[in-house]
This record gives C-alpha cells, sequence and structure tokens, in this order.
C-alpha cells in the first residue's frame, strides 16, 4: 500500500478563515491519502462450482477465524488451546494434497479437507455447508497467500490400480514398515505413535507434533479409505516430518505397507500376519 501526506497549512492560511483554521487545528486533524490497489479476485473450481472469494470472505469470519485468525495465520484467539496448531493459510503448505510434495493443493484437495475435515486436529468436517459455500471458502483461503498468485499446483501423484490384500502382501508390508523404511522410528513398532524418535519431532514452524497412532481410529488425517492412505505415502504431510515416499517405493510396495498399516488397527476385520496378530492382541490388553 502506498501512503503520501500534504501539509495544508499554506491551503488554509490563503483560503479558511481564521476560525475554522483554529478549530481544525484544535482537533489535531491532518489529511492522509492512501491508496491500496485492489487485489486479484481470487476464485477457486472444483467441477461445476466456481468459489468466490468475497463470498467466503463472509463464511471464513463466521466460522473460521476463531483458529486461523483474520489474517489466516493461524493466530485466532483460541489458538492457544488448540493442539496441533491451526494451519497457517499464509505460507500456502498443506497437509492434505492429491499433489506431489511441495507442490500446491488443487482447489478439489482444500475442498476436500472442508468437507472431511483432519482426524485427530481440531479442524471439524464442515460438510452441512453447501458445496458452494465451500467452494467460495477455499476461493478465500487462496487469498492469504501470495502462491497461488505465483505458481501454479504440479499434477496429481498417479493413482495405480490397488493389488490383492494378501497374507503375502501384508507380510511385504511389514518388512518395509518395520525394516526397511524404518516408520518405526517414529509411528513405533505396533504403530502407537510411540517410536523413539517421536518425541524429538516439530512440524515447519517449530511446534511439537505425534506421530499419527494408527491403533488409535479407522480414519487418517486425509481420508479413511486405502486410497487416502497410498495417497499420503506418496504424496507425504507437508510441513510435518512425514516425508513423501515416491522416490524410495514402488506402486505395488505402496500397497502392500497400506495392507499392514491395516492390520495394526484394533477394529480391521482383516487377517493379520503374524506380528500385526500379536499386536493387535497387545492392543487390546493395554486397554
Amino acid at each position: 500500500m502506498g501512503c503520501f501526506r500534504f501539509d495544508l497549512t499554506e491551503f488554509w492560511e490563503r483560503h479558511l478563515p481564521i476560525g475554522l483554521r483554529a478549530a481544525i487545528a484544535a482537533a489535531g486533524l491532518a489529511v492522509v491519502l492512501c491508496w491500496a490497489p485492489a487485489a486479484p479476485a481470487q476464485e477457486s473450481h472444483i467441477g461445476k462450482w466456481t468459489g468466490n472469494a468475497r463470498a467466503g470472505k463472509d463464511l471464513f469470519r463466521r466460522f473460521c477465524i476463531g483458529c486461523h485468525g483474520k489474517d489466516g495465520d493461524g493466530n485466532g484467539e483460541n489458538a492457544p488451546y488448540v493442539d496441533p496448531k491451526p494451519r497457517d493459510f499464509t505460507l500456502g503448505i498443506f497437509k492434505c494434497r492429491s499433489t506431489p510434495t511441495g507442490s500446491l493443493p488443487l482447489d478439489e484437495d482444500l475442498f476436500h479437507t472442508i468437507g472431511r475435515g483432519v482426524d485427530t486436529t481440531a479442524m471439524p468436517s464442515w460438510q452441512p455447508l453447501t458445496d458452494q459455500q465451500r467452494a467460495d471458502l477455499v476461493a478465500y483461503i487462496k487469498t492469504f497467500s501470495p502462491r497461488f498468485r505465483e505458481e501454479k499446483p504440479d499434477p496429481p501423484v498417479k493413482m495405480t490400480p490397488e493389488t490383492p490384500d494378501t497374507s503375502e502382501s501384508r507380510q511385504r508390508g511389514e518388512v518395509l514398515y518395520q525394516t526397511t523404511l524404518k516408520c518405526v522410528q517414529c509411528h513405533g513398532e505396533t504403530g502407537k505413535g510411540n517410536g523413539p524418535a517421536a518425541s524429538t519431532l516439530r512440524d515447519d514452524k517449530d511446534n511439537p507434533i505425534t506421530p499419527y497412532n494408527f491403533t488409535a481410529l479407522n480414519r487418517f488425517k486425509c481420508g479413511d479409505t486405502n486410497a487416502d492412505l497410498y495417497r499420503i505415502f506418496m504424496t507425504g504431510l507437508d510441513g510435518t516430518p512425514m516425508p513423501s515416499f515416491a522416490d524410495y517405493v514402488t506402486p505395488d510396495q505402496a500397497w502392500d505397507l497400506v495392507h499392514y498399516l491395516r492390520t495394526l488397527q484394533v477394529h480391521y476385520s482383516g487377517k493379520a500376519s503374524p506380528r500385526a496378530a500379536k499386536t493387535t492382541a497387545n492392543a487390546s490388553l493395554d486397554k
């Protein structure tokens, strides 16, 4: 924003009566002319819906400002009482995406996050909002970060068809989890989020962050299907220590890992590998 001040003293002395000049001076008035270039209208595009940032602003102030703050920086009045902390939209960094790590999310990604919510956080599901309202919110959220004006999202990570969920697949996934990828360092041997490195983890704003506990819920942070979990492996959760494994595993290996992690869930109904069966039994005893 540019501003300039100009002193009206000479103008007053030439053109205004003495009484009026004295009244203005007593009030301590000064003239400041400022101009702000109009921000480009931001839109979102999700299927047949086109979101409008102006409409989204009113929705944001009604439903989101308490946590995310008026400037979208995650410093709302509720933020001190929320753990993990609300997302800082000004960074343009988002956990739940279909795009590669480091990329902006698609409009659809933000749309689905608003509707689904983020499990294990204070972010609820806003499914009661209409599709148009959620599209408007996406458009307004995009106004907080210059990245959305300067960059385009990368193409989504390709999804390959799911391989058969067999005992052999789970056993291969177990080796990936326990040994190859060393997931146990953060998530723990039994998937409870209590690995040896868990207490040292921090997010991109240096806030402590807890690894996901696979034994607690049937849903994941970014969805509840096998495809959602596969996508997390391949995109990573930007802003957190959870990396993308796209360069380290093949698609078939990623599906093996999905199948194994399902067995760590207490209420998983499939047949588990020997270690996973033992894990499930121990989890039940710990209750």
